[in-house]
């Protein structure tokens, strides 16, 4: 794929819609997806990995690196306690070398992503019901009810912003979801370099939620 020019693919939804577990799952299944690792200030949780999970930087070197440029976009996110942002590095350069890299990012660094990448391709997944992510959010367990109050607020507003995205995906089935971001991927010209032919998505007797088009309410 070396020869051919880069994609950046954009992956956002609210918290406790499964967006991560489907992101894991579809980097297994896709070797020649590079992922970007994404910054931020707050600390590990147990069993992450710095350069793995995210690249865990102290607030002062954030700041720093942020006012000299390091970074494509960056925010404050539930209730402004720490900075998430994504570094030039892990993108420009792997574009530039054609690779198709995949983002992991909120709709606030979404919307600022594609003032300099426009031909981003942008995938929303949100959920199928809305009592879906309280469940989910009560299931991990690690969240105090605060803190549960400020991300459901924020998927809210995010829920708001869907319809600023190419493509959207339910998450009722992640064997369901996962196949559907694999055909846009297919429709927008991705080829897996390890498996050497095209990913193709196998139609469903029920049209995928990524092929009805947008809606054009105002936000």
């Amino acid at each position: 794929m070396e020869d051919r020019p880069g994609k950046l693919v954009v992956i956002s939804g609210p918290s406790g819609v499964g967006k991560t577990t489907l992101l894991r799952r579809l980097l297994a299944d896709l070797s020649s997806l590079v992922p970007s690792v994404s910054a931020t200030t707050r600390p590990p949780r147990t069993g992450e990995r710095d350069g793995v999970d995210y690249h865990f930087i102290p607030l002062d070197e954030f700041e720093r690196r942020r006012a000299v440029g390091e970074f494509l976009e960056c925010c404050q996110v539930y209730g402004r306690q720490h900075w998430y942002g994504t570094l030039v590095a892990e993108v420009a350069p792997r574009l530039a070398a054609g690779k198709w890299v995949v983002l992991e990012i909120d709709v606030e660094g979404t919307l600022s992503m594609l003032g300099r990448y426009p031909q981003a391709i942008t995938i929303f997944v949100e959920p199928a019901h809305p009592d879906q992510l309280l469940e989910r959010l009560k299931g991990r367990g690690t969240e105090s009810p605060d803190a549960m109050a400020r991300r459901l607020e924020v998927a809210r507003r995010e829920l708001h912003e869907a319809h600023r995205y190419k493509h959207r995906v339910v998450n009722e089935n992640v064997e369901t979801a996962l196949a559907e971001i694999k055909g846009v991927l297919a429709s927008e010209g991705f080829e897996d370099a390890a498996g050497g032919e095209r990913q193709r998505h196998t139609p469903t007797a029920t049209p995928p939620n990524v092929s009805r088009p947008t809606p054009t309410h105002a936000p």
